[in-house]
Formats: structure tokens, sequence, C-alpha cells
């Protein structure tokens, strides 16, 4: 993914926000680390700016400003909901939103140091989350699916980027998530992106959950996987006793899906690494111990 639309400037922003909304344009903004397809300012202490920079991030928004004051209420972590909405115009011409600002640092730069607390805070989490979603819920677009129909993707990052000492182990880990079976329940909420540059870290437990742009009603393997990509060596266990609902099927799925995850952190850090446009390098390390902790368990 590329930036489409370049010269997203604070003077930009400034000038969006007086427009638009000006009893909030006399905040300090300063940009903050975003992801692919939004640009992100922080707006006073309690507010943060997303200014889409590729084509999708704008149908991205509109499904976070419709379904996240939804689900935010019964959430036990922090999220970011939608609080004023910025319309396209001649100066910028997609739309943007102001969220409210989720405190803490990323996983990826920030390591979780109270992996119990973490679990449980986790399980919490996704079990409030993995409800049964209404009919009009998104659904999936990139992911989603079984492992087995996801099995292209898989070969091409581990063609790329599967360490040589853990090859093996990871294709039986995958050939067992393609053997298992598939979701046979009910439509679930699905974050859908979780890994470590979605979700906070404070006093070194996970404190906060970010950009639900991916969201979808599905299989929660997808959601479950985070036992390996997010939480420490050995957490898994009291992660899925504490959720409780995880039948062994899913829990083969998750575990291939982690370990699609970590084949393609792994792959965007070595691509930061080489400076290429997407790259990102603190996440081939967090790539390589979620890695590590799928072979571990």
């Amino acid at each position: 993914m590329t930036d489409s639309t370049p010269g997203i400037t604070v003077a930009l922003v400034r000038d969006l926000l007086r427009e638009q909304h000006p009893d909030l344009a006399g905040l300090a903004l300063r940009e903050v680390a975003g992801g692919w397809d939004n640009q992100q300012w922080r707006l006073g202490d309690g507010l943060a700016v997303r200014m889409p920079r590729t084509e999708r991030a704008p149908g991205l928004q509109y499904k976070e400003r419709r379904w996240l004051p939804v689900l935010a209420p019964r959430l036990p972590l922090p999220v970011p909901s939608p609080v004023r909405i910025g319309e396209p115009s001649a100066r910028f011409p997609r739309p943007w939103t102001v969220m409210t600002w989720v405190p803490g640092e990323p996983l990826d730069r920030s390591p979780i140091g109270r992996g119990d607390d973490s679990a449980d805070r986790l399980a919490d989490f996704l079990k409030a989350l993995h409800v049964e979603a209404p009919a009009d819920a998104p659904t999936a677009s990139d992911r989603g699916a079984h492992p087995k129909d996801c099995t292209d993707g898989f070969d091409h990052f581990f063609d790329a980027v599967a360490p040589g000492d853990i090859a093996d182990g990871l294709r039986a880990v995958w050939d067992d998530a393609v053997a298992a079976p598939g979701w046979e329940g009910p439509p679930l909420w699905v974050h859908g992106d979780l890994h470590p540059a979605n979700v906070v870290v404070s006093d070194g437990a996970l404190s906060g959950v970010l950009d639900f742009g991916d969201m979808f009603a599905g299989d929660p393997a997808w959601d479950l996987a985070a036992a390996w990509v997010l939480l420490p060596r050995g957490a898994a266990p009291r992660f899925f006793d504490a959720y409780g609902r995880a039948d062994e099927g899913t829990v083969r799925r998750a575990r291939g899906l982690a370990a699609l995850k970590g084949l393609f952190l792994l792959r965007t850090g070595r691509d930061g690494d080489r400076g290429l446009p997407g790259g990102k390098p603190t996440w081939g390390p967090a790539g390589r111990a979620a890695l590590d902790r799928v072979l571990s368990s």
C-alpha cells in the first residue's frame, strides 16, 4: 500500500478543523504514528484526527463510524470512538474523522510484562466482542476465510521469509489448521486485525485496542490467533482458559492463522529494514517472536 494523498500537513489539518470544527482548532496538534491507510494526528490530550491516505481508507472509516458506537460501550478495554466527522472539501477530497485517543504505547514498541494480567484482559475483551453479529454487519474482504482457503497467502510469505530453523514446524502447524473443521456457529463480531501495532500497553499490561477498520462478522479464530501474536510466551493456555469458548477446531485454525500473521509481520519488518514502501521495522522482531510462541505451544 502506498500513500495516494500526499501533502497532509499540520497546516492542512489545522485549516480543515477551522473550517469544519472551529471549537477544536485551537487544541495542540502533532503527527503521531499511523497505519497504512490513515495518517494520524493527536489533537489535544484526548482526541486524534485520522486522515485517509489510501483509496480504501474512507470505506474503513465509514465502517468504524457506523459500528464502533454500537460496540464500544460493551467492550472492557478502551477503543477509539468517533466524535466528529470531517466532510470532503476542496481542500481535501476525502472524508476524515476525529476519534477519541486511546493512551498507551503500541505493543510493537513496548512489550507486555504482565502476561497473566494481559491474557485475562484480552480474553475478557474478546468474550465481550465475540457475540452474534446482526444481519447487516460487514463481511470480510481480504480475511475471514478458513485457513485452507488462505494457503496461497501462507505459501507466499512462507517462501519469502520463513526462518530455516523453524520452517518444518511452521508448515506442520499450517497443515494442521488446514485440516481443522470450519466454524459452524453464527457469524460473530471479529476485530479482524489484531497485531502488535493495533493494541497499546500501559504499565506492562494490555490497555487498549485500536483500528477496527477491518472488523467483520465471521470466524472468531481470526482474533484468537492473538493468543500467540500478542501475548508473551506461555500465556496462551491461560488466555484460552479465560476465554472458555474455543473448541479444538477453532484453536487449531487460530494457531495456523497466528503462523500466517507472524510470517506477514516478519516480511513487513524486513521490508522496513530495507526502506521499502509500507515496511515497518518494528514488526520484524514481533513477527519472529510470534512464530516462536506458535511453535512452543
